[in-house]
């Protein structure tokens, strides 16, 4: 008797001391603020609640297995929908969100407000929100930004790679492809972004250019967000922040949500993919021809050359290389996660999918970080922002 107690109290010790990053991980609210599986779900037909290991970032189960406590479903299309398409399609993707939600009452909850996702947390649920990811979905009408609103979108990317007739993109700024001038926002883009503030919408600035940045930061009296961004100093793309702009978010008491895209994270990405590109150029130029989206494109490349596209992903260490910046530069407080999963065809080596997230975790803890500040990071800090923007929480 006298051994059966001291071997369970030594497995109880062992048990609460070993792999203190799985206990961080599980007990933290851990956020991912820009998933693009609903994409996948409308244009590949998948099947979010079934086991789709292989074939995409994501699945229920996985989000589950990974610890994700709420996560945002990017709401895409891209420049090919405009003027009498892109709302609808936005709404079919949305459509998808709530009929996945509604086959799953127990393990997921769509939720409309900060106190609703603290309760879905707390029942166990993933709790649901939505982000449209650009703003050439509003089609130029503040009833369609309205009726979003009211479906559970809680951000809106103001716009994607595409200029919308009131905000510049980071693309058509740096490459100087946009025909409107000036850049920036225009009078009815301050009117969407007064609008987003005052219904609780957070505003998201991936994508747009930086003068579009600057008009934001002006107007808005709101924290902002940058969903799925990364940091320009270490890998210098267009739609990457630039110090003056992470600054500038940490002053406005936002956060920037890491993006996990290779070529975000790891400056040698694009010319080894050029490289690629130019090896198989002739099917490049046959995709081409067909008309088919860049993501098409990508799945179709990602799996018919599925080892050479591996070998030359980001190395894992290059995502806690831009969370050490901007935590180095502006403070722990202003950084989470938005992995881009499902919307990216190439990830950080070791992050094959929402199920490897306790390794971040674990990555944290290595590098010193301490339980309060990898439970911002993991969470808090969205929360934070989404809290402040939430003004009509819980009265829905």
């Amino acid at each position: 008797m006298r051994y059966s107690l001291i071997f369970s109290m030594m497995f109880l010790f062992l048990t609460a001391h070993a792999q203190p990053e799985k206990k961080i991980h599980f007990s933290a609210i851990l956020i991912d603020t820009h998933n693009d599986i609903l994409s996948k779900v409308v244009e590949d037909h998948v099947v979010f609640d079934s086991d789709l290991k292989g074939t995409t970032h994501s699945d229920l189960q996985r989000m589950r297995d990974g610890g994700i406590k709420v996560q945002v479903f990017s709401i895409f299309c891209d420049e090919h929908y405009g003027r009498g398409s892109a709302f609808k399609f936005a709404n079919r993707e949305l459509d998808s969100l709530y009929a996945i939600a509604g086959r799953n009452p127990k393990k997921m909850q769509i939720v409309y407000s900060y106190n609703e996702l603290m309760q879905a947390v707390k029942k166990n649920k993933l709790a649901c929100l939505s982000g449209v990811e650009g703003g050439h979905m509003i089609e130029d009408r503040m009833d369609y930004l309205d009726s979003f609103y009211k479906r559970g979108v809680r951000y809106m990317t103001l716009s994607w790679n595409n200029s919308t007739s009131w905000s510049t993109s980071a693309m058509d700024e740096t490459q100087h492809a946009f025909i409107v001038t000036p850049y920036g926002l225009n009078d009815f883009g301050k009117e969407v972004v007064k609008r987003m503030n005052q219904m609780g919408m957070m505003i998201d600035v991936s994508h747009i250019g930086e003068k579009t940045f600057r008009d934001v930061m002006a107007t808005t009296t709101r924290p902002v967000i940058a969903s799925h961004s990364s940091v320009y100093a270490l890998c210098p793309v267009y739609r990457n922040l630039k110090d003056d702009q992470i600054k500038a978010i940490a002053k406005n008491g936002g956060v920037i949500q890491v993006n996990f895209f290779s070529a975000f994270l790891d400056s040698t990405y694009f010319k080894k993919m050029n490289a690629f590109v130019k090896i198989h150029q002739a099917e490049y130029d046959s995709i081409d021809a067909a008309k088919r989206s860049g993501m098409a494109t990508g799945n179709y490349f990602a799996k018919k050359y599925k080892n050479e596209l591996d070998s030359m992903r980001a190395p894992f260490s290059c995502l806690f290389d831009h969370i050490d910046y901007i935590v180095k530069l502006v403070g722990v407080d202003y950084v989470g996660l938005g992995s881009d999963f499902d919307g990216i065809d190439s990830a950080p080596a070791g992050l094959d999918g929402v199920e490897d997230y306790p390794k971040i975790t674990k990555e944290l803890l290595r590098r010193g970080y301490n339980e309060t500040d990898i439970k911002k990071i993991l969470g808090g800090n969205f929360l934070r922002v989404y809290k402040a923007n939430d003004h009509f929480a819980g009265t829905r």
